[in-house]
């Protein structure tokens, strides 16, 4: 079985690691592929489905909740959050490596029903967003059968 590695080739080129040999730096550079999708923060999530609602938890460490975004519109939901840089840095500090990613970073998808824009209820707690999203009565997704 062949192991799966995430590639970041931005952030790989750009940092510098001395305790790297030169043959390793040299396949890390050629061997992997130049572009990859998204090089900012992602949202990374958990979706559930009760009879009668969804619950949510995403991943979004690193953000006052003040920067957490959330609509919801029929059956789709949007969130979307910013990630700042700590700025802060003292006399005679410099930075060695940066790993972290800043920026905005957003998600959007539909769900199968359509959702209680009411009784959404939304937390954010240890880098996490726990949203439940109720299902507007009336909607259950019928199977229909074919004559």
């Amino acid at each position: 079985m062949s192991n799966i590695t995430r590639v970041d080739p931005v952030n790989e080129i750009a940092r510098l690691d001395p305790f790297l040999n030169v043959d390793d730096m040299f396949n890390r550079f050629m061997m992997r592929p130049i572009l990859r999708g998204a090089a900012g923060p992602q949202i990374k999530m958990d979706v559930k489905e009760t009879d009668g609602q969804y619950l949510i938890h995403a991943d979004i460490p690193g953000v006052n909740k003040d920067d957490i975004h959330v609509t919801v519109e029929g059956n789709r939901v949007s969130i979307s959050a910013e990630v700042k840089q700590e700025k802060e840095t003292k006399e005679g500090e410099r930075v060695i490596s940066r790993e972290r990613s800043y920026g905005m970073a957003s998600r959007s998808f539909s769900l199968g029903a359509e959702l209680d824009q009411e009784n959404v209820k939304a937390s954010y707690n240890n880098g996490v967003l726990e949203l439940t999203l109720p299902k507007k009565p009336g909607t259950a997704v019928r199977e229909i059968s074919i004559s």
